[in-house]
């Protein structure tokens, strides 16, 4: 596996990230969206997690144009108040742009077969809802993801393949909204739910209060094998 930090031109600037390649290329690209913590240890792990299963990984800076490098932990309280202050001023539409962008340019790396698929965690999640909705992108995988039902009258256009990883017992999406978005995306085909009836928010975040590797391994080995039969390898 190789490591290091590049940069992706996006149509309105420069957008810095982490990328994990396999040793064995050209292979499919895998785009990790982070929480709201920032490119940090464990989106790295998470970027080292599927270069091991066979995929390029790009964890992209998705704060770049608020507060570019950002790298926070939910273990310190000034760390938490910086990290909400940036997600509720992110722009979903941007990011989305953002990540189209990304998508494109990764398509055409030499060590990429031109297959790109996404996986987000938490405010991540609800961009690879809104991809699978807006763009063109392979394939998409949310963790937990939140507010996605603020968007879900665009649930009509998704029409890309979308994994949704559910933790019932999570603090930040409640159980009726759960319910929403399984009555809501369940009918499409291209939709696949799994549920964790004990898991909590961040349930794969390594480290994490939260963390469940029961939980967190099933999710890995769902998403493997949804990339692998979406992007192959």
């Amino acid at each position: 596996m190789q490591t290091r930090n590049i940069t992706i031109p996006l149509r309105d600037g420069a957008m810095g990230g982490y990328l994990a390649v396999p040793d064995r290329t050209p292979v499919a690209t895998v785009v990790a969206i982070m929480e709201i913590w920032g490119v940090n240890d464990t989106m790295r792990r998470h970027a080292h997690e599927f270069a091991e299963a066979g995929f390029a990984c790009f964890v992209p800076d998705l704060f770049w144009c608020q507060e570019p490098g950002v790298e926070l932990s939910d273990d310190d309280s000034e760390q938490v108040k910086r990290a909400f202050d940036l997600y509720y001023d992110f722009d979903y539409d941007l990011g989305v742009r953002d990540m189209e962008d990304t998508v494109k340019h990764l398509a055409a790396l030499p060590w990429c077969n031109g297959k790109v698929g996404a996986v987000g965690y938490c405010l991540g999640g609800k961009l690879c809802y809104l991809m699978c909705c807006r763009t063109d992108i392979d394939c998409a995988v949310a963790y937990y993801g939140t507010y996605i039902e603020h968007n879900i009258r665009e649930v009509g256009n998704l029409h890309r393949p979308f994994m949704l990883h559910m933790a019932m017992q999570d603090r930040w999406v409640q159980a009726e909204v759960n319910e929403l978005l399984e009555r809501r995306l369940s009918p499409n085909p291209l939709v696949t739910i799994h549920k964790y009836p004990g898991a909590d928010h961040a349930f794969a975040r390594h480290g994490g209060r939260t963390y469940s590797k029961p939980e967190a391994d099933r999710a890995l080995e769902l998403t493997v094998e949804f990339f692998n039969r979406n992007l192959g390898t």
